[in-house]
């Protein structure tokens, strides 16, 4: 067991080095090529972290190298459209009465510019970045997990080995340090599918997220709208488990004060606002962490262009202490996508456990 932790964390290691090398080059050489207007440090990192229309691979002197996606847009004056992301051109030109706005309330989204020259959205549909990270991820999941099932149907009696031997220390970890004591033993079993479901989902795409090349790269677990959608899931499955003692006690928990109560229904009012409070937690939660590591590792590569537009001597000098840091918050990174995984798992099954709980009457 001791081999294969050494054997994991070499990897990480290696992966969270490659990953920031990477990168570094990459700034290096869109630093070359641009013009010589002022360095836009905002703009770089907004850039990385969200949501695009096409997958930009490398930049090679003036040329960008990118894999374009579909675009799926329906006007209601043109109906449908479907086109590759590579009739805009990066973002330069306009295809069919459409483009990618530059600025305002829909800057890097896709408008239509009407006859009077007023842009307005379409409904958009498109395959976004995100969108095929989530696709990959998916795919990832399936292999995984369905190749560890066949193993473990045609040798069961045999000790784990290759990658069942890697993933069953997780499995058991979430079972017996999560569900079990979370949700109690009688009933984690219903459950532990969902939990499991959710934390390799976190855990693979937080690891993609560092990976600058196809096909990692993407801030998928970063974009508030997935982990919105994943504590949504929490929050229904917790509504739906939740016994009849966990709405009762909820409205009238006859352990509370009755000026508590009456005349205003303080307490009743908080235990309400919690259930709602619950999984705008686990949204915010994951998206900031998440958000805030990529945010902290590109503003330490910013400091090279900061430094180069006083002076390229300056630039080269910081660059070591520079990339340094960004390898130790990418190595930071990994532990925190981990740590990240089993914290909205944990506070999953936690919520699920406090629903399922059966409350004893008091004299």
């Amino acid at each position: 067991m001791t081999r294969v932790l050494r054997s994991i964390i070499l990897v990480l290691f290696a992966l969270a080095l490659s990953t920031n090398l990477l990168k570094a080059s990459e700034e290096l050489a869109v630093a070359d090529t641009v013009s010589p207007k002022k360095f836009n440090t905002g703009e770089l990192i907004f850039d990385h972290i969200r949501d695009s229309y096409e997958w930009h691979v490398t930049t090679i002197a003036h040329t960008h190298i990118g894999i374009p996606l579909p675009v799926i847009l329906y006007s209601q004056n043109s109906g449908f459209h479907v086109f590759m992301s590579s009739n805009f051109h990066h973002g330069t030109e306009e295809f069919n009465g459409f483009k990618i706005a530059a600025e305002g309330k829909y800057a890097k989204k896709v408008v239509e510019v009407l006859a009077d020259g007023s842009e307005v959205r379409p409904w958009d549909f498109s395959i976004t970045k995100n969108v095929v990270s989530l696709f990959v991820s998916v795919f990832l999941l399936l292999v995984i997990f369905l190749s560890v099932a066949k193993r473990y149907r045609e040798k069961y009696d045999e000790a784990p080995k290759g990658l069942q031997g890697w993933i069953e220390p997780v499995l058991l970890f979430v079972r017996d340090d999560i569900a079990k004591p979370s949700i109690g033993n009688e009933k984690y079993e219903k459950y532990l599918p969902y939990l499991l479901t959710i934390f390799f989902f976190i855990l693979i795409n937080n690891i993609l997220g560092l990976v600058p090349i196809f096909p990692g790269g993407a801030n998928l677990t970063g974009n508030i709208t997935v982990t919105l959608v994943l504590a949504l899931f929490t929050f229904v499955i917790t509504s739906l488990s939740g016994s009849r003692n966990y709405w009762v006690h909820m409205v009238n928990d006859p352990e509370i004060p009755l000026w508590l109560k009456f005349p205003v229904p303080l307490m009743p009012i908080v235990e309400i606002m919690g259930v709602f409070i619950k999984p705008f937690v686990l949204t915010i939660r994951l998206f900031a962490n998440i958000t805030a590591g990529h945010i902290v590792a590109l503003g330490f590569y910013s400091l090279i262009f900061i430094f180069a537009e006083k002076s390229y001597f300056a630039a080269y000098g910081i660059s070591v202490i520079s990339i340094t840091f960004t390898v130790f918050m990418s190595v930071l990174e990994l532990l925190v996508a981990f740590i990240q995984a089993y914290v909205f798992t944990l506070l999953s099954a936690l919520y699920i456990g406090l629903a399922l709980e059966k409350h004893e009457s008091h004299a």
